[in-house]
């Protein structure tokens, strides 16, 4: 069951950032702008680097390669949606989906806060049961 969330999770951040990196930079520049946080050379930055993480830990936890940090660059990305979303609910900023998944998928702010925060504790769970979690996994294969 670990594993198979292991690479559910990956499958997540394999999609988000497959989505954003075939799109034009801009359209991810313009959902990052939508949450009012960061001063424009942040925005410009994340929008470039942020599908490119998503990308590498979304492949790392499929392939089960370097899961402890993997997890931990999971949970790091998900805390950072869950604070980023949580901030334009409470401040109650015009958004109606999270660009979460680009333009592919259309995901409301309050469904996505929800669904971040289970994930988080899911990538808890998961940190918590390594030998649980390495089955599966090229990591298990190279240390053998």
């Amino acid at each position: 069951m670990a594993a198979i969330l292991r690479i559910l999770i990956g499958f997540i951040f394999l999609a988000s950032g497959i989505e954003k990196l075939i799109s034009p930079y801009q359209n991810f520049l313009y959902v990052i702008q939508a949450y009012e946080l960061f001063p424009s050379s942040l925005e410009k930055m994340a929008a470039f680097t942020v599908p490119w993480v998503e990308l590498f830990v979304g492949v790392f936890l499929i392939l089960g390669l370097w899961i402890n940090l993997s997890l931990k660059g999971a949970l790091v990305l998900f805390g950072c949606f869950v604070v980023i979303v949580g901030q334009a609910l409470l401040r109650k900023l015009p958004i109606d989906q999270c660009g979460c998944f680009g333009e592919s998928i259309h995901i409301p702010p309050k469904f996505i806060i929800v669904f971040d925060s289970f994930m988080l504790l899911m990538i808890f769970w998961l940190i918590k049961n390594p030998s649980a979690v390495s089955k599966l996994s090229l990591d298990k294969k190279t240390l053998s």
